[in-house]
């Protein structure tokens, strides 16, 4: 049973039984799904179960995360079942170099995933963010434990504008989306999911070899871009973003020079207005 934040009509739960049905099979990614009524954070659920040696393609969904956190422990929150809160748990073979590119690989199925089901312009903010303009859509988490990669997604589905963390976000129901069913959703989500990461393995983890650069960069909306970048200790660097590279880093030109710059090397990536 639910309690009592849970009462809303409007917001339907998710059915375990139903997404295990649909999305694990014999030869797929998905080897376990789990919803969960209430969890602190997905990540560290999925974490815990790495320690406890869990398969790849575990996947675990909350209805209602009390812990959310983005990158930098940034607080992630919406209203119980107003979102898609889930943590998926990959074992990568291609080499540790070349596993940047798996927080931007989920970012990409999300991506397609929502502008193919919901019909919604989303685009992707490296390193871990989707926009609609420039309102944030969704988040992406990847984390490393041992040889592990988890990685989070947090998508607001239903929430009210009266709902909105800040004025910076959106939802799918806010960009009038032509489907706010969780179900399909995550259905479709994680079938992007699992379509880029086993191509990107069959390729060694070859970000041009499986498709998965030129894919990025058709949705990108940083690169091509001036933008402003927060450094650690205060520092700042402007200039244009120019692209990808083969580990999944930015590359921003500056005065003549080419910075590539990893997810750990940044506080904030925005659109630059001299």
């Amino acid at each position: 049973m639910f309690d009592s934040p849970f009462t809303d009509l409007d917001r339907p739960p998710l059915s375990q039984a139903a997404l295990t049905r649909a999305l694990v099979r014999p030869g797929g990614l998905w080897s376990d799904i789990t919803v969960v009524g209430r969890t602190g954070s997905t990540n560290a659920d999925l974490a815990q179960a790495v320690r406890d040696g869990a398969r790849q393609g575990a996947v675990v969904v909350a209805e209602a995360q009390f812990a959310g956190r983005g990158r930098l422990g940034r607080v992630w929150s919406v209203p119980p079942r107003s979102g898609l809160t889930f943590s998926v748990l990959l074992r990568p073979d291609p080499a540790p170099a070349r596993q940047g590119w798996l927080s931007l690989l989920v970012g990409l199925a999300v991506a397609s995933a929502v502008r193919r089901v919901a019909e919604v312009d989303a685009r992707l903010k490296w390193p871990n963010d989707l926009l609609v303009g420039e309102r944030k859509l969704a988040g992406v988490l990847a984390e490393r434990v041992d040889s592990a990669v988890i990685v989070g997604v947090g998508l607001n589905v239903s929430v009210r504008p009266d709902e909105l963390p800040v004025g910076t976000a959106t939802s799918l129901a806010v960009e009038n989306a032509a489907c706010v069913d969780r179900d399909p959703l995550l259905r479709a989500i994680l079938r992007e999911i699992e379509t880029h990461y086993r191509e990107w393995s069959e390729t060694d983890g070859d970000a041009d070899a499986c498709g998965l650069r030129a894919a990025y960069l058709g949705l990108s909306a940083t690169v091509g871009r001036e933008v402003r970048v927060e450094l650690p200790g205060e520092r700042v660097l402007t200039g244009l973003a120019t692209g990808i590279d083969e580990s999944g880093h930015l590359l921003v030109e500056s005065d003549g020079r080419r910075h590539t710059l990893s997810v750990g090397d940044v506080v904030h990536v925005r659109p630059h207005v001299s």
